[in-house]
């Protein structure tokens, strides 16, 4: 939470041991003054509104914002105009800095790390969390992220075609930012037959289709399935009725099993899995012969993105700004509600922010999607995103947490983006 630059203003002691979580951080003061000119726009316009802005190291800096100053009333979060809101901004300069934001997911893909544990296994300085990811929907596997996944050039994850998903990548080498919807095609050819079969995911477990669900003999099944190529970065491959053919680096095959999936892929590893009707021509196109893969990711505009060493990708629900102009669109229901929620974004002149707005709390109450991007506005932010929020809210710095996640404890998340010093 942000520690007030004027303790007398926060007179309730509630408030004020939220609070203590960041003041016991060891920064070092900037400045810290009333925020009396660039205010948030939250809540009614007579709230106290306090700053403090702290310099982690050189080109990056912590800003703390409260806004209000009195708890809200548990029963009235949703609505209040009172607040009070909590506000983290870490802003990072590339002109200055001596590091580079980048994506990580821990140890495996599929499994879910702590955000303060992904920063201090990285060595970062400072981090968010991410992507959206599967968490609840496949306990076996809640690292997948739900959309776009690229981590040192590599791609893992695939954008789902969703037009909700707003994707952030950063070219690392160069601290370019790419913001928008992105799209993927991918499929493996037989290099002496010429024989092609559609992927339809990257390291996400398949479906067995429901009428097929009791058959292991997928080639038997008429419905559609799917064909998923597997990275040993995804870990231990999903087990179940199918098929899975491991392949060496050069596309060749390793192994078969034409009844069921499931297998430890070595680092020079790659494997392919399918249900339904795709699990027999799995096994026709590499009955013989080699496989050449192809996996062509574009932006918006159709323009292929050069998957490279150092290139990180994340995906998010919603642009929030586009070109200087507020683009989060009118919905209703739980997501578009207030909730906490975390940004990513850039300035006019190159800077790259993240923040995170605490919610769910008499303490903070957090922000509709309108009220998101009227914050990223208010920022100075002319592109931004939002990215996974709720329980997932989490800033951490030298791996201590800076914010209150809304939970009784801090969520295990997919990945996280990271601010790690050359």
């Amino acid at each position: 939470m942000i520690p007030p630059s004027r303790r007398t203003r926060f007179r309730s002691p509630a408030l004020a041991a939220g609070l203590a979580i960041a003041a016991a951080l060891p920064f070092y003061p900037v400045s810290s003054a009333d925020a009396s000119g660039d205010r948030l726009p939250l809540g009614d316009a007579d709230l106290a509104e306090t700053r403090e802005t702290q310099q982690l190291a050189d080109g990056v800096e912590l800003t703390r914002i409260v806004r209000g100053t009195e708890p809200a009333p548990p029963d009235q979060i949703n609505t209040t105009p009172r607040g009070p809101w909590v506000v983290n901004v870490l802003t990072i300069d590339p002109a200055k800095a001596r590091g580079h934001v980048e994506s990580t997911y821990g140890p495996d893909l599929a499994p879910v790390e702590k955000t303060t544990d992904l920063v201090r296994l990285s060595g970062a300085l400072a981090g968010v969390n991410a992507s959206f990811f599967t968490f609840n929907a496949n306990p076996q596997y809640p690292g997948d992220p739900v959309g776009l996944g690229v981590y040192d050039g590599e791609l893992l994850s695939e954008p789902t075609g969703d037009r909700a998903e707003a994707d952030l990548i950063i070219d690392s080498r160069s601290d370019e930012v790419l913001m928008g919807r992105t799209a993927w095609s991918g499929q493996v050819r037989n290099r002496q037959t010429g024989a092609t079969l559609p992927l339809e995911h990257l390291n996400h477990p398949p479906v067995v289709p429901a009428t097929c669900a009791e058959l292991p003999d997928q080639t038997q099944c008429d419905q559609p399935g799917d064909a998923v190529l597997f990275n040993p970065e995804f870990g231990p491959t999903p087990t179940g009725h199918g098929v899975e053919v491991v392949l060496d680096q050069r596309g060749c095959v390793v192994r078969s099993s034409p009844d069921a999936r499931g297998t430890t892929l070595d680092a020079d590893q790659t494997s392919l899995q399918a249900t339904g009707h795709d699990a027999a021509a799995l096994l026709a196109i590499t009955e013989r012969g080699c496989l050449h893969r192809t996996s062509t990711l574009t932006d918006e505009s159709g323009d292929q993105v050069d998957l490279h060493p150092g290139l990180f990708g994340v995906n998010g629900r919603y642009r929030l700004m586009a070109g200087g102009e507020v683009v989060v669109p009118p919905g209703s229901g739980d997501f578009f509600a207030r909730n906490p929620r975390t940004i990513a974004g850039t300035t006019p002149d190159g800077k790259i922010v993240l923040a995170t707005l605490d919610g769910r709390q008499t303490t903070s109450v957090g922000t509709t999607m309108d009220e998101t991007a009227a914050v990223a506005e208010a920022l100075g932010l002319t592109d931004a995103v939002n990215l996974d929020g709720g329980g997932s809210t989490t800033m951490s710095v030298n791996g201590a947490l800076t914010n209150k996640p809304s939970g009784s404890e801090e969520r295990a998340v997919g990945d996280a983006l990271i601010y790690v010093e050359d």
